[in-house]
């Protein structure tokens, strides 16, 4: 998808890992109708394996792409509403060891990576319970049945191996600087990237434009209206609190923040300033 740089998750993921020393870095993720459960398990154990104690697998349902590209992946889309869960199990099943298995992945077997469920409606938030994992929710592009996931996901829980109560992390998009001024403006360039991309036109991240929303038609406004459900945009003073009450509010353990700026530099120092006030804030 142009502006998104999704394409080889794990190289990306190398990377980051490779140029950092104790973050954990992690997947949101891996699109698995996309993708053998294999190859998968391979990839994130290498990852693993490289760095111990540090790698996320992030697994997703939609697959993100259309006929054609899947054709290209050698993948075939299919209806079928358990072929996400099996795959779901058959990738687990290669990270436990099992020297007896006719198929075994190689350094996946025996590798401690977490898997997380991501969603975006009900139906993550039932899997993610119903294999008692934990459940990430997309609430910074598709808030509208965020609440009944969480509720679905908590009220459906069934401990496992893997974890022993409900683990919820939210996603948020934050945009944050010195004045409210230049928050606002920053955030324009996600606004018009959602606006294209629900018309049908995705396109990279544009630069920001000032007075964007003014020149929006009642259609655009009420769908950015949504997105904005859980956008934070903001000093830090605003920032940090607010982060704090929508954690609280929804009783999310862990929140994975999206910051779409078209400046790296701003990004950065968007980024710096959330860090610093959660902190503050709590």
């Amino acid at each position: 998808m142009p502006g998104i740089a999704s394409a080889a998750t794990s190289v990306v993921m190398a990377h980051i890992a490779a140029g950092t020393s104790s973050i954990r870095v992690g997947a949101g993720g891996i699109m698995l109708p996309n993708h053998s459960p294999l190859v998968i398990a391979e990839q994130f154990g290498t990852l693993a394996a490289l760095h111990p104690g540090r790698i996320d697998l992030g697994l997703g349902r939609a697959p993100g792409t259309d006929p054609h590209t899947a054709r290209a992946l050698r993948r075939a889309l299919t209806s079928d509403v358990d072929a996400f869960p099996r795959d779901v199990l058959e990738l687990m099943h290669y990270f436990s060891p099992d020297e007896g298995a006719r198929v075994r992945a190689i350094p996946g077997e025996g590798q401690d990576v977490p898997v997380w469920i991501l969603g975006s409606s009900l139906f993550g938030g039932q899997l993610a319970a119903a294999l008692g994992l934990p459940f990430a929710f997309a609430s910074h592009f598709a808030p509208a049945q965020m609440e009944e996931a969480i509720a679905v996901y908590r009220h459906r829980f069934r401990p496992s191996e893997a974890l022993a109560k409900p683990h919820l992390m939210l996603a948020v998009n934050v945009f944050c600087a010195d004045t409210q001024g230049e928050a606002a403006l920053l955030s324009t360039s996600i606004q018009q990237a959602f606006v294209q991309l629900r018309s049908g036109k995705p396109t990279q991240l544009p630069p920001p434009v000032e007075g964007y929303m003014a020149t929006l038609g009642p259609a655009e406004s009420a769908m950015l209206s949504q997105l904005m459900t859980c956008t934070f945009i903001g000093t830090p003073d605003d920032v940090g609190p607010a982060l704090h009450a929508f954690a609280k509010k929804h009783g999310a353990d862990e929140l994975i923040v999206t910051s779409q700026i078209f400046d790296g530099a701003k990004r950065l120092r968007s980024y710096e300033l959330t860090m610093n006030a959660y902190r503050r804030a709590g």
